[in-house]
């Protein structure tokens, strides 16, 4: 290409602890050591610690509750595409040819939260403007003429796209979120005796780890209740949750509430698997960094993990309300301890092929095609 590709990323609040946006940093870091791009970043605000070589332009619409401010970003955003090769959105904004369906389908987040509510709570969603508008602009986005692809980090969700809007095989790309095997290795289980000395956990007793921001989307009180009857293990549980407190009161001593932790490396250290019983998660970051750790991975059908493991191999995966089903695969992995070298290996193998570079290489293919062919 004779000039640098321009190249648009949609998202309204841009955070560097995010998903979505980890994965765009990251994609963009290994894109443009072997590709001239000029990145721009259309969102409300800019974010602390942004790279400097990504342009920023603010689209920040003044608006009046959760509709108007969605709405209003989309309607400002997306006068600004013409302006640009292409533009990926991480939000429903329909008109972008590129879009990351990172955070899954509203519609499927819908049904899995009705599971856990009662019939009050499911007639009041289902007159919600909010909610309402979202499926809305999401039907509108997957059949606007301008989007070219959708890029999925799962099957889950991928196959739920396809099942709901009828889009066709050649309009995915699926993209696992890239890891750095090198941070993220087996080797942090050097760090096992001094993270565990500091807890009050005897070498040898066995440990979980819960990673994950808004602990009832993210099961951990299937979590609680599923090792409460195995009385050696331990869980450790990294995140951040407004209702923390009710979690604190109805776990046992050998629960340790860690809060936001900085390096996970630590928590990946210090345990022997991870546990993540999630009702709806397309691809969870933990999830990658975990395996790439060698920890067999206890998770749900709709997690996008679950696209990598071999129940009995490398994790098990179980629904995410089913507590019986957690206490007996973890009591089946308790028995299985003389095999947990082969199931840490098997949990590595699956997440190493998915480096950053292999991430890089995919997007940059993807680019490329989308280029060599007029937009529409």
């Amino acid at each position: 290409m004779s000039r640098a590709l321009r190249l648009a990323i949609v998202r309204q609040r841009y955070s560097l602890h995010g998903g979505a946006e980890r994965f765009v940093a990251r994609a963009v870091q290994a894109l443009s050591a072997r590709h001239a791009l000029d990145v721009t970043l259309l969102a409300r605000e800019k974010p602390a610690g942004i790279d400097g070589a990504w342009r920023f332009e603010k689209i920040d619409p003044p608006y009046l509750g959760r509709v108007g401010r969605d709405r209003g970003f989309a309607r400002a955003a997306q006068r600004r595409f013409a302006d640009f090769d292409l533009v990926q959105s991480h939000e429903r904004v329909p008109g972008a040819a590129i879009f990351r369906a990172g955070d899954g389908i509203h519609a499927a987040w819908l049904e899995q939260e009705a599971r856990l509510q009662g019939a009050a709570a499911k007639t009041l969603r289902a007159f919600s403007p909010f909610h309402r508008y979202l499926l809305a602009a999401e039907k509108a986005m997957f059949q606007h003429p301008a989007l070219r692809t959708v890029i999925c980090n799962s099957k889950i969700v991928r196959d739920d796209i396809a099942r709901r809007f009828g889009l066709p095989p050649e309009r995915f790309e699926l993209v696992y979120s890239g890891v750095d095997t090198a941070h993220f290795h087996p080797q942090v289980a050097a760090l096992r005796a001094a993270e565990r000395g500091a807890l009050g956990i005897a070498a040898e007793a066995p440990v979980l780890a819960f990673v994950g921001s808004g602990f009832k989307r993210k099961g951990l009180a299937v979590a609680l209740e599923a090792i409460a009857s195995h009385r050696q293990a331990h869980l450790l549980v990294a995140g951040r949750d407004k209702h923390a407190g009710r979690y604190r009161r109805r776990a046992s001593p050998r629960v340790h509430f860690l809060d936001v932790v900085e390096d996970m490396r630590r928590v990946y250290g210090a345990a022997d698997a991870f546990i993540l019983p999630t009702l709806y998660d397309p691809f969870p970051n933990a999830c990658v960094e975990a395996m790439a750790c060698g920890l067999p991975v206890f998770t749900s059908p709709l997690c996008g993990a679950a696209d990598w493991i071999t129940s009995g191999a490398n994790g098990w995966i179980v629904d995410a309300l089913d507590v019986e089903g957690y206490r007996r695969a973890i009591g089946g992995w308790l028995e299985r301890r003389g095999e947990w070298p082969a199931m840490r290996a098997a949990a590595r193998a699956a997440a190493e092929p998915h480096t950053l570079p292999a991430m890089a290489a995919q997007l940059e293919a993807l680019y490329t095609r989308l280029l060599s062919t007029p937009r529409r």
